[in-house]
């Protein structure tokens, strides 16, 4: 099936299964989300920020949220 015609499909849903499907989606979305900022953390895409948040917090330049 393409894309075109998931699109297609999808026009023709009744309101509540177009919400199941968006709720469906946004959770099939965030799992992805999830899954790709846990292997940058795992590789080490974030160390540089990480070092640098502590080191300004240490500075004494954060501030309680």
């Amino acid at each position: 099936m393409s894309v075109d015609e998931i699109k297609k499909n999808i026009t023709r849903l009744s309101d509540q299964d177009r919400a199941k499907l968006r709720a469906w989606w946004d959770e099939l979305d965030a799992a992805a989300w999830d899954r790709q900022i846990e292997t940058d953390i795992k590789a080490g895409k974030f160390d540089e920020l990480a070092a640098e948040a502590i080191a300004e917090h240490k500075a004494g330049l954060s501030r309680k949220l």
